[in-house]
């Protein structure tokens, strides 16, 4: 049934509706339950929340390896949930799971990235509120920040980022920024996406609508051309593309043009056959979860050169 007047609909995306009147009505919010950081008396892995702005207010959640000396140093992890710039949180359970279980077992700081999504705040919010908190990050890097885990345990020398779905494109927009405006006193590693989001689907026109200040069909964040990839600010790139995702083309084409674009770094690419997008997430306990949660360890653990 078409209603009428200012609750008409006049635009429909895949996760949200626009009506006449400007209203947006987000369609999928709150799938997951959000939990509170904790001290996981298993792996020994310490959480906790710190606000870094509060205007606009961007958080994040930092997951702490379990000591073994007083002074251990860790390479650090800045990840950046999913959620194709709308929903989901870094404080929902299936994140928060995946940051501890990363930390865990990779031996690894973990900063997860509490960003703006859209209504509420536009794009580009998300990407601004990311950069923001890598470099906050960076402000730890002489020892003089504000989080005692960060100027005690983060080795600034061996740092990634990463995240899936909206938060690959927005780790690729990182290391795009540290490569063009650099990042004193950090060295970016790599970077990891899994099912990131880029244009050449038909969520670029939602996408478009989403970012207040787009460049277009052509816009770098959405669609970066070989300039921009050849700029990339880091040494390393895993991209994980799953067979039965609607974005596996836009993975594959991405990793394709990184390889041409006279990027001096090293790229693989890594297909989860018979799985859908952001699989992981639903269970990680499924043999392909382990099999791509191995890999990203992996990846972190790697001796750079």
């Amino acid at each position: 049934m078409t209603l009428s007047g200012d609750n008409e609909v006049a635009i429909q995306f895949p996760f949200f509706n626009v009506f006449k009147d400007g209203r947006v009505e987000l369609l999928w919010s709150d799938l997951f339950p959000k939990t509170s950081p904790s001290h996981d008396l298993i792996t020994g892995v310490r959480s906790k929340d710190v606000i870094i702005s509060t205007e606009p207010q961007v958080s994040t959640r930092i997951f702490l390896p379990e000591l073994k000396t007083p002074d251990q140093k860790f390479p650090l992890l800045l990840y950046v949930h999913g959620g194709g710039f709308v929903m989901f949180s870094a404080f929902d359970a299936p994140y928060h799971l995946l940051c501890s279980k990363i930390a865990a077992e990779a031996n690894v700081i973990v900063v997860s990235v509490e960003y703006g999504l859209f209504p509420a705040r536009p794009l580009p919010a998300c990407y601004e509120d990311s950069w923001k908190a890598l470099q906050w990050v960076a402000s730890h890097a002489d020892g003089g920040g504000s989080e005692p885990w960060l100027n005690d345990h983060a080795d600034f020398g061996e740092v990634f980022v990463g995240g899936d779905s909206a938060g690959g494109n927005i780790s690729h927009t990182l290391a795009f920024r540290v490569g063009s405006i650099g990042l004193p006193g950090v060295r970016l590693v790599g970077i990891i996406m899994a099912h990131p989001f880029f244009g050449g689907t038909e969520d670029d026109e939602m996408w478009l609508y989403m970012c207040t200040d787009n460049r277009g069909l052509d816009d770098p964040r959405m669609n970066p051309g070989l300039e921009e990839l050849a700029m990339l600010g880091c040494e390393r790139v895993l991209i994980f593309v799953a067979e039965k995702d609607y974005l596996n083309v836009v993975g594959r084409n991405y990793y394709e043009k990184l390889k041409k674009s006279g990027w001096k770094g090293s790229v693989e690419i890594v297909e989860n056959e018979n799985e859908g997008h952001c699989f992981f997430l639903r269970d990680f306990n499924c043999e392909k979860s382990l099999e791509l949660t191995q890999k990203v360890v992996s990846f972190l653990k790697q001796a750079s050169c």
